[in-house]
């Protein structure tokens, strides 16, 4: 085999989500980036997921600034985002005026490759944005959140790559957060996928279950064009396979890769130390986790799952609250637990495990269940159902339909805002229009330090 296999280093954006629950700040990436940048990967993912949020909540960041400085001191590379479609980088849907000043601020600061998924499939949540990212003349990656269940088939999903490129996009990813895609039905997929696609195809999976590096290079047999990998001292556990492993088994095989594997093992060894600083937001989990094939809890969703239980001083419920999420994801159709979903459905579990079942039901579920983030794959139960719509009624339309927010209202909003907090006014600025609306509870304490 002579054809080029593309590698897309995900360490600063997935890798450390996964591992180190999105704590990496851009201070501890920019003595590394110049290197980054050479290795020659076909991009690095950088941005969107649970980043943005990260940066305004936790890390004291300018999540816009992150990203003009990551772009700047990785100028030869493509800088990738992972955006929920019409969930952008929040929780919930928002209007396509919001979308569209997004993606446009987001192609401007340095985005050059957007992996849009939804967390439902519902590819009407995809389609405005895959729009506006081409209008920007940027790669607008389609992806498949990839799940195991009794109504997901080999056909539910070849239907759903050929659906995804009618869209128009640029390439089909395939997402498995959950590490769940076997090496086998990874083969079979692909082979099929291959064959009925024109556009390239990119692999994404993760090493909770142990079986990243088979299924990788299944997929590479397969015909597969791209695979997703994280720096050996950033990877495996609930993370992903190892940048320098796959290297060298691709190497092994005389397939093209173009890295030098000698350029990564500085890198690797910047993050070994790196790591250290962020120890206490590393998940237990060590080896693998084949419950993962049973309950699917993806690794970003595990570490932090974990970490919020350890603030509650409620760690020891972690095993009960990961097989309550499998049952409360069956109860609601079998939704692909990737966000806004796997938060959702993580928050009722824990809910459930704390309370009596279903006792109190989150606004956020009672949306998921009555059609407000889009249509469920499988059947809802029923009991459930009824209680959702004593709270409100259930739409079948396109959810963003139902939204109008404006862009204009949110900078008198953000004005009035800064005014409270006594601060000079920040509203002139589009992204800082964006953060206030995405992150409306969180932001304060940026907005203090931007105008300080």
């Amino acid at each position: 085999m002579n054809k080029k296999i593309g590698i897309t280093e995900v360490v600063l954006r997935d890798g450390n989500q996964s591992l180190l629950s999105t704590r990496l700040k851009l201070d501890d990436i920019l003595p590394i980036a110049s290197k980054l940048d050479d290795v020659g990967y076909t991009s690095i993912e950088s941005w969107g997921g649970a980043i943005f949020d990260s940066c305004v909540r936790y890390l004291d960041e300018d999540p816009w600034e992150r990203l003009r400085e990551l772009k700047k001191a990785m100028p030869k590379t493509n800088q990738q985002m992972l955006l929920r479609g019409q969930n952008l980088v929040g929780y919930k849907h928002y209007s396509d005026e919001i979308v569209s000043k997004f993606i446009e601020k987001s192609a401007i600061n340095g985005i050059d490759i957007f992996r849009i998924f939804d967390a439902l499939n519902d590819l009407r949540n995809i389609k405005h944005s895959v729009e506006e990212v081409k209008k920007y003349d940027k790669h607008a990656q389609g992806t498949i959140a990839y799940t195991i269940s009794p109504v997901h088939t080999l056909d539910t999903w070849i239907d759903l790559a050929k659906e995804i490129e009618d869209l128009q996009c640029d390439s089909l990813c395939i997402k498995d957060m959950s590490g769940i895609l076997s090496p086998e039905f990874a083969y079979e997929l692909i082979s099929k996928l291959k064959k009925e696609l024109s556009i390239p195809i990119h692999l994404h999976t993760h090493a909770t279950t142990g079986m990243s590096n088979l299924t990788n290079m299944k997929a590479i047999e397969a015909g597969v064009d791209n695979i997703d990998t994280s720096i050996s001292s950033m990877s495996m556990g609930y993370g992903h396979s190892a940048t320098e492993t796959m290297i060298y088994l691709l190497e092994e095989k005389k397939i093209n890769v173009d890295i030098n594997l000698k350029d990564l093992l500085k890198i690797s060894e910047y993050f070994k130390v790196v790591r250290e600083k962020y120890k206490e937001f590393e998940g237990s989990m060590k080896g693998v986790d084949l419950q993962m094939l049973v309950n699917q809890v993806p690794g970003g969703m595990l570490s932090n799952l974990e970490t919020q239980l350890k603030n509650l001083g409620k760690e020891d419920l972690l095993e009960e609250v990961v097989s309550e999420i499998y049952e409360v994801r069956k109860d609601v159709g079998f939704v692909p637990l990737v966000t806004p979903a796997s938060q959702i459905i993580g928050a009722q579990a824990l809910s459930n495990i704390v309370n009596k079942r279903y006792e109190t039901l989150s606004i956020e579920i009672i949306d998921l269940i009555l059609g407000y983030y889009g249509k469920l794959p499988g059947d809802i139960n029923t009991d459930l159902l009824e209680k959702a719509l004593e709270q409100k009624t259930n739409i079948k339309e396109r959810p963003a339909d139902f939204l109008t927010e404006k862009f204009e209202d949110y900078k008198v909003n953000l004005k009035q805002y800064c005014e409270k907090l006594k601060i000079d006014d920040l509203s002139s600025i589009e992204e800082n229009i964006l953060t206030f609306i995405l992150i409306p509870y969180g932001s304060e304490k940026i907005f203090k330090m931007m105008s300080s």
